[in-house]
């Protein structure tokens, strides 16, 4: 890797970033959102449904979802599940963070309405990356692994291509690119009696080059009583605008947005000459408080590798996280984190949202937190700080800041008009009133 890349700021890769949250959240993750329901139709019932029994599901699956270890249904699931299995069947957008049980949904859809019996490709699921759509069929396979002969092909690279005569499996879940390929140019593939056509990670869709264009020409060759439902984690406008255009006349379930706070996280900062400085203030404060479990965010890789040598030379129990690793490994990392294995958990930006771990008493910019204009990115800061003020307890954030660095501090301050407290790092005494 060259010196150039090492100092680089990390970009988060949403896409990856999905993948890690699916790794991540074995176990169903209960959103703390407010779910809001527009229908097509107001004037019809709204049904939610408290046990899978209630959905009227064949045998087979039931088994699949309780082998999966669902119990009941999640707070999406009551209020999508009823949407998704009606009769005649319903097209929906629904906003859904990874963990909440959005993929075992729409799953559950698909194998519903398919046919066994009939050898022919009955359901289509976009998926933005090979990694993704593998995820997706993992669900596939657990949950019908009750349900005889039904069986999925992906059309992802390195899958090798079949001819047509050979496509006798009812589900395809692949990427935008190849299923284009393996039906305009390749031809090998039916579309025409697809009966349901899901859109992952819409939000990721939009943002890799030319497969929002790409989702578009698949569903335009779908017939017109397809089923069609999209799932995003979040709905930016331009996720609004490419879901109107894709999915007709749907419901939408939406999340209210999460209300990240600073009101019970008490910030402080620290003006350092250089970054032997902040290691030495860091090492104070660690030295003068009692601390669960830390999590420091470097803005480049150089930083929070060195940073990392650092306290691993005294001692102290870190790992160090960054956007080299593949995905399998970060996962692998976070887990370790959240069993307590280490105490201190370095990372770039790779890191700033979506992973919960209800030990973090203290969060460390170590960095500031800046967009490319050097300018403070306030988005950023609240995610990575907001990481210690969760599930209702209260945490310390921590700015290890150059004095040249202060106006950019004076300004988040005031964006979210909470106050940062100058922390003198040689006063232990100061470091030892800090009780949280």
């Amino acid at each position: 890797m060259n010196n150039t890349e090492e100092d680089e700021v990390e970009v988060v890769d949403l896409a990856a970033n999905s993948l890690l949250n699916k790794l991540i959240r074995q176990s169903l993750v209960e959103s703390s959102h407010r779910v809001e329901v527009l229908q097509k139709d107001p004037s019809s019932p709204l049904y939610s449904v408290k046990t899978f029994e209630e959905l009227r599901l064949k045998e087979e699956l039931l088994k699949g979802i309780y082998a999966m270890g669902f119990n009941r249904p999640s707070k999406i699931q009551e209020m999508a599940l009823p949407m998704m299995l009606a009769h005649p069947p319903q097209n929906l957008i629904a906003q859904s963070q990874s963990g909440t049980g959005k993929t075992a949904a729409f799953v559950l859809a698909m194998l519903s309405r398919i046919d066994a019996s009939k050898p022919f490709l009955q359901c289509l699921c976009l998926a933005p990356t090979y990694e993704l759509a593998l995820q997706t069929g993992r669900v596939v396979e657990q949950m019908g692994k009750f349900c005889v002969d039904v069986r999925v092909l992906y059309a992802i690279r390195g899958n090798p291509i079949p001819r047509r005569a050979d496509v006798t499996q009812q589900i395809i879940i692949g990427t935008p690119g190849t299923i284009l390929d393996w039906y305009f140019k390749r031809k090998l593939i039916d579309l025409s009696k697809i009966c349901v056509f899901v859109l992952d990670e819409a939000d990721v869709m939009i943002a890799t080059q030319g497969f929002s264009d790409q989702s578009i020409r698949i569903q335009r060759v779908l017939p017109s009583e397809c089923q069609m439902l999209l799932f995003s984690a979040t709905f930016e406008d331009s996720v609004w605008q490419f879901a109107g255009r894709i999915i007709p006349d749907p419901n939408v379930i939406k999340l209210r947005k999460e209300e990240l706070t600073l009101n019970n996280i008490r910030q402080y900062y620290v003006l350092c000459e250089s970054r032997k400085d902040k290691y030495q203030a860091l090492c104070n404060i660690y030295g003068g408080i009692t601390i669960g479990q830390a999590i420091i965010f470097c803005q480049t890789r150089r930083n929070a590798k060195w940073l990392t040598v650092e306290m691993m030379q005294d001692g102290h129990q870190v790992s160090l996280l960054s956007g080299e690793l593949t995905v399998d490994q970060r996962a692998s990392i976070i887990q370790r984190f959240r069993d307590g294995k280490e105490k201190v958990l370095i990372t770039t930006n790779v890191c700033a949202r979506g992973i919960d771990v209800k030990q973090i008493t203290i969060v460390v910019n170590f960095d500031l937190p800046v967009n490319q204009s050097e300018e403070p990115d306030y988005e950023t800061y609240l995610h990575r700080i907001g990481r210690t003020g969760r599930f209702g307890k209260k945490g310390l954030a921590f700015n290890m800041i150059e004095v040249n660095k202060l106006p950019l501090l004076l300004k988040i301050q005031e964006h979210f008009n909470s106050s940062i407290k100058q922390l003198n790092p040689e006063d232990m005494d100061e470091i030892e009133k800090i009780d949280y």
